[in-house]
């Protein structure tokens, strides 16, 4: 049986979850709510504060689907009571980061500014303090959104191994390769 898939998911106070006929589960919590469809094979049963996630049989489909939907679920759970925060920083000479609502205005290098216009589900704010690279903090209760958004910021400037400029995750460690002086000796 699936570690994962096995794995209660408690539900928290303030948390209700409905399972509808059509295996729509619907998460409601102090910061939101969100909707998943489940494969129909896939049952889940509620008591006592506790989630169960079971499948069918032991295809090797419905064993692959079983661990999915209880991670999808449990983050659902813990992005209505916690919520999510990724935090990007900005490496590089004269990389800015600003932004009005949710619109993201990005100085990274190139001839012109990229604007990004963010979904209302994932909040933005951005920080420039002297003496520290720019940083871009998105927030959100989708986990699946925000890390889709922060990808998608990532990709305008990914981090180059040489210098090691770019956009990068906080706390991120960059493999970084010797330039073509090093190689001379």
């Amino acid at each position: 049986m699936s570690r994962i898939g096995k794995a209660p998911i408690t539900i928290p106070a303030g948390v209700t979850i409905t399972v509808s006929k059509e295996n729509v589960v619907t998460v409601k919590g102090p910061k939101g709510e969100l909707t998943q469809n489940v494969d129909r094979d896939i049952t889940i049963e509620q008591e006592d504060g506790v989630l169960q996630v079971s499948r069918a049989s032991e295809q090797k489909k419905h064993k692959a689907l079983h661990g999915l939907y209880r991670s999808l679920i449990n983050n659902m759970v813990i992005g209505v009571t916690e919520g999510y925060k990724l935090q990007q920083e900005l490496v590089g000479v004269g990389y800015r980061a600003t932004n009005q609502g949710n619109t993201l205005d990005l100085v990274l290098g190139y001839s012109h500014h990229f604007i990004f216009q963010l979904p209302v589900e994932v909040k933005v704010t951005t920080s420039s303090e002297k003496g520290q690279t720019p940083k871009i903090i998105l927030e959100s209760i989708d986990k699946q959104l925000i890390g889709q958004v922060a990808a998608k910021i990532r990709s305008l400037r990914a981090p180059e191994p040489y210098k090691g400029k770019g956009i990068k995750f906080v706390g991120e460690v960059l493999r970084r390769k010797a330039g073509k002086s090093a190689s001379k000796k």
